[in-house]
């Protein structure tokens, strides 16, 4: 149990040493639990969440991979209302693949730039 927190945490140390979010251009924080996905987007030059979305929030509809998607819309739609039109994906530990490409895919396709 210990080595696999510590193979994560060497995960995430490792991806974000090389991102950083800014007012301009946020940092999109994934969390993937086995029931739901959380994002926000955070400037960290400030220390302060700009807007965040989770499936808790919106209607329990399909498998857990379109609910991720959904979630990827709704925070894209939020980021377009505070004018935002790039971001800085931050997968935390977690693998590109699965609920966590579904949710980078939905903010692409609502215009937001990588």
């Amino acid at each position: 149990m210990l080595q696999k927190t510590l193979k994560r945490l060497r995960r995430k140390n490792r991806v974000r040493a090389k991102i950083s979010g800014t007012a301009a251009r946020p940092r999109l924080a994934v969390f993937r639990s086995n029931t739901n996905i959380y994002v926000q987007a955070i400037d960290d030059v400030s220390g302060k969440t700009l807007c965040s979305s989770s499936d808790l929030k919106l209607p329990k509809e399909g498998t857990k991979t379109e609910m991720a998607a959904k979630v990827g819309a709704d925070v894209a739609n939020k980021l377009n209302e505070l004018k935002i039109e790039a971001i800085v994906f931050d997968r935390g530990w977690f693998a590109y693949h699965g609920r966590v490409k579904a949710l980078a895919e939905a903010v692409r396709e609502a215009g937001l730039k990588f």
